[in-house]
């Protein structure tokens, strides 16, 4: 096919130049996006139109979601198109072709990987994706504790509230504490890591030694306490999370930082006078952050369990916010009359957690030069 038809048919269908041409993965995962999007936009075209008259924020974030995945999916599609003829170098490093190589190798990293998207996914457009209100409570006489049907795929609870519905809004609450508890986490575990780990000496040690001391208490015992004492919140949550697990991080980027700072390039930013604040932002941070990476995607895992810990126990989100802990703990006086209050929830962490951990293993298999196929 020519440059100009290729150009046309992905302006016109994303996905199917990269069918024409022979590469059906990259090929299918466009088209199948591209039409699951397209479908979502035509499907629920009446709430669209609604949230762009009068919507709330949530129905703002969704809508702008769906246009800015169909944008990304015809750009990745162009974009693959008119790169397809230029050199290898110009197009990505040989090291990220490798990484890149052996993550593909991984096939239940993949399939994790493509968990992850498609919870995110569901997370950003829930207001379109949800069949009802999650907080909406029919009539309790007719409605409640119902069994999986077609009119609720999922369930209602005790309530008369449908599960489904509670759950897509609670992967938002699930997922969004994951992801920023974790960034706070690893943005204040590898600055002192790395300045532990390059000043070296007496300061090493005094850090090195709070760091102990943080990691010496229990986390859960810790969060309990400190959440008990203030009013539970999604700010305080996130906060606390994020506050309770840098250590591990920490320590695992003044081990690298320890091994890297001896390198050439650390000597020769040295004699050339640079700053020590400089060495380790701009030379040692960005060269220890494979392992880095690999504890992110492990750790939002880790996350999201304590979240669902704490909200099981009443010290998390607090209702009516829909979460997956709170709704595993509303199910557990039901599990045999009602055992889809609390197994679907359920299956959502397990589901979640396991992605992240799938995704995690491949990553660190894929940047360890020792363990490539």
């Amino acid at each position: 096919m020519s440059d100009a038809g290729a150009r046309f048919l992905s302006a016109v269908l994303p996905g199917a130049p990269q069918l024409v041409s022979g590469r059906a993965a990259r090929g299918w995962v466009l088209l199948s996006s591209w039409t699951a999007l397209v479908a979502l936009a035509i499907w629920r075209g009446e709430r669209i139109v609604a949230v762009l008259s009068h919507g709330a924020l949530d129905g703002w974030i969704a809508v702008l979601s769906l246009a800015g995945g169909l944008a990304a999916v015809w750009l990745l599609s162009r974009r693959d198109v008119s790169g397809a003829g230029r050199p290898a170098a110009r197009v990505r490093a040989v090291q990220r072709q490798l990484v890149t190589r052996a993550f593909r190798r991984n096939r239940p990293a993949v399939a994790g990987l493509a968990a992850i998207v498609l919870l995110y996914a569901a997370a950003l457009l829930t207001p379109l994706l949800a069949p009802h209100d999650p907080i909406h409570q029919g009539d309790l006489l007719t409605e409640r504790l119902l069994a999986p049907s077609g009119a609720y795929w999922f369930g209602t609870d005790s309530f008369a509230r449908d599960v489904l519905a509670r759950i897509l809004y609670g992967a938002r609450i699930s997922l969004t504490i994951g992801f920023v508890a974790v960034a706070i986490s690893l943005s204040i575990g590898t600055l002192v890591g790395a300045v532990a780990g390059y000043l070296g000496g007496r300061a090493e040690a005094v850090i090195m030694r709070f760091v102990d001391m943080v990691i010496s208490f229990p986390p859960l015992v810790l969060l309990i306490t400190i959440i008990a004492v203030f009013r539970p919140s999604i700010f305080l949550i996130v906060a606390v999370l994020g506050l309770t697990q840098w250590p591990g991080t920490a320590r695992i980027v003044r081990g690298e930082v320890l091994s890297l700072k001896e390198r050439e390039f650390v000597l020769a930013a040295r004699a050339l006078g640079f700053s020590r604040s400089r060495i380790v932002l701009r030379h040692l941070i960005p060269n220890a952050l494979a392992p880095v990476i690999v504890a992110a995607t492990l750790g939002i895992g880790n996350v999201i369990v304590l979240e669902a810990g704490l909200s099981f126990l009443g010290l998390g989100v607090q209702p009516p916010t829909p979460s997956w802990g709170t709704m595993v703990a509303d199910g557990r006086d039901h599990l045999l009359g009602a055992w889809w209050l609390s197994t679907f929830p359920g299956l959502a962490i397990v589901i979640t957690v396991l992605a992240f951990n799938l995704v995690g293993d491949g990553l660190r298999d894929a940047l360890d030069p020792r363990l490539r196929v």
